[in-house]
C-alpha cells in the first residue's frame, strides 16, 4: 500500500471527520489533514497538495459542491471521494456535476462509510497517484 498518498479529509461534523481520520491512519495512510471548514480546507489546498480529497457534500457556510466548483477552477489533479447523509439522489446528481467540472471522482458515498469500502477507494486512490507519478 501507498502511504505517502496526501489525504485532505473535509466535513463539519467533528465526531465523524476524526472517524473518518481515524479509519484511514487504522488503513496505514498517514499523509492526512482535516478540516471541519471548506474555506480552510481551500486555503491548504496548495500548501498540502492532496492527492485525494473526501469531501462531505452538505456544509454550512460553503457547501461541497460549491467547494468542489472551486477546486475544480483551481485545476485539482487528484481524486475526490464525496459523502453525504443525503438521498442517493443527491449524490449522484453532485457526482455528474463534479465530473462535468473536470474532477476524477472515485466514489460517491453515503454516510456512515464502511471500513472495506474506504480501504477500496484509498486503494484505488493509490494506484491512480502511483500511476500519475510513474511509481509502482
Amino acid at each position: 500500500m501507498n502511504n505517502g498518498l496526501r489525504i485532505l479529509l473535509l466535513d463539519d461534523d467533528a465526531f465523524m471527520l476524526e472517524m473518518l481520520q481515524e479509519m484511514v491512519n487504522d488503513l496505514g495512510y498517514a499523509n492526512v489533514h482535516s478540516e471541519t471548514d471548506a474555506r480552510r480546507a481551500l486555503k491548504a489546498l496548495p500548501q498540502f497538495k492532496p492527492d485525494l480529497l473526501v469531501c462531505d457534500l452538505s456544509m454550512p457556510e460553503m457547501d461541497g459542491i460549491e467547494f468542489l466548483r472551486t477546486v475544480a477552477e483551481q485545476h485539482y489533479g487528484g481524486s475526490v471521494i464525496l459523502l453525504s447523509g443525503m438521498d442517493s439522489g443527491i449524490l449522484r446528481a453532485a457526482e455528474t456535476l463534479a465530473m462535468a467540472q473536470g474532477l476524477t471522482i472515485l466514489g460517491a458515498c453515503s454516510k456512515p462509510l464502511a471500513t472495506a469500502q474506504l480501504a477500496d477507494l484509498l486503494a484505488l486512490a493509490s494506484s491512480r497517484q502511483a500511476a500519475r507519478s510513474g511509481t509502482r
